[in-house]
């Protein structure tokens, strides 16, 4: 049995009992039943992905992969591929956005090199698990052989591994790659039949003919290759990238291992779609951080039956809106946690099921 088989063969439906009493808790907390929303259904998912009905989130990290795309030269990017390791370099001085997002919830920012089209400089916070040197064109032919789609997410799942071992409670997903939101589209346009225009954004802000352009790529890509919607493998390798393969390793590795991973925006979304192909029981480990701007992250979450926990607006990557996702998992468990019940706090609880008295008021 493969790294990757014996990882899907692990993952587990979430455990039922634990998320009861988590509602349970919940229920007895000094509030009205249900008014924290969101925060109380987080809560009691976490619980089931711990197997713990009183969850705790301390260790956490954001995993942010890089690699470049060989459909880039093709002008579906406002930016030069040039700008790949040079931001590689920025996250690994501490200078980029998910750095600052990273520090403000108290998270690790872990650096993986999957595929970037030069020799990065060494450096004691890189990961290197470089598959190959940029993905081939996908316009012109398939991203990658399957051998290197297997490999790509079979270094996922050793990273995440790797930093469970270290301590881990949460993990964030994020990426790094000029010319990413490409391939990302023509997986979810894969995967979800959608028209290829109704799939695809305007990445790092391309005008209307560079948008015209892309499209027509993603277009000539799926007939090109004609990846199979129902295999996760196929699409990853006919139109996906290496990190794209790696950001899918890390969602299976977190599932096997009962880790609650938040999903950041498009790239990660394409990610964890294929994450669900391979394993449709991997997507109850899910947590969508927000709904991004770019309008194929919306039909991924939607296929999947997700729904984002935010809509800011977003659109950067790195793992910035993962980090976010990650306070708000935080404030929910916390709030299970520590927030008193009725009898511990000596409050009258609500006559039949309409409100709760606290202090004499009713609320």
């Amino acid at each position: 049995m493969s790294r990757l088989e014996e990882t899907i063969a692990r993952i587990a439906p979430l455990d039922e009992k634990a998320m009861a009493d988590a509602r349970r808790r919940q229920d007895d907390l000094t509030k009205p039943q249900g008014s924290l929303g969101r925060l109380e259904e987080l809560s009691a998912r976490v619980a089931g992905i711990q197997r713990n009905p009183r969850p705790r989130i301390v260790n956490k990290a954001i995993i942010t992969m890089a690699g470049d795309h060989g459909v880039a030269c093709d002008g579906v990017s406002a930016f030069p591929a040039d700008v790949t390791p040079q931001m590689v370099y920025n996250f690994l001085r501490g200078g980029a956005g998910i750095n600052v997002l990273a520090r403000h919830v108290g998270a690790r920012v872990v650096v993986v090199d999957m595929g970037v089209a030069v020799d990065l400089e060494p450096h004691p916070g890189l990961v290197i698990r470089k598959v190959a040197k940029g993905t081939a064109n996908i316009s012109r032919g398939p991203a990658m052989s399957r051998e290197q789609a297997i490999q790509a997410i079979e270094a996922g799942i050793e990273v995440i591994e790797a930093e469970i071992s270290k301590g881990l409670d949460i993990v964030g997903t994020g990426d790094m790659g000029i010319g990413n939101t490409t391939p990302s589209s023509a997986i979810v346009a894969s995967v979800t039949g959608e028209q290829v225009s109704m799939v695809t954004g305007r990445g790092t802000g391309l005008d209307d003919v560079q948008m015209k352009n892309k499209i027509k790529l993603i277009d000539k890509a799926l007939a090109v290759n004609r990846p199979d919607p129902h295999d996760g493998l196929d699409v990853l390798a006919k139109v996906g990238g290496f990190e794209i393969g790696g950001l899918a390793g890390v969602v299976l590795g977190a599932a096997a291992n009962r880790i609650p991973v938040v999903v950041d925006g498009f790239i990660s979304g394409a990610a964890a779609l294929v994450a669900f192909l391979l394993c449709p029981t991997a997507r109850e480990y899910m947590i969508a951080a927000h709904r991004s701007v770019e309008i194929g992250h919306q039909a991924a979450m939607r296929k999947m039956g997700i729904v984002p926990l935010m809509d800011l607006n977003m659109r950067l990557g790195e793992g910035t809106g993962a980090a976010l996702g990650i306070s708000i998992v935080e404030a929910s468990v916390k709030i299970l946690n520590e927030m008193a019940t009725f009898s511990d706090a000596g409050v009258s609880e609500a006559q039949g099921k309409e409100a709760h008295s606290i202090g004499g008021a009713r609320v």
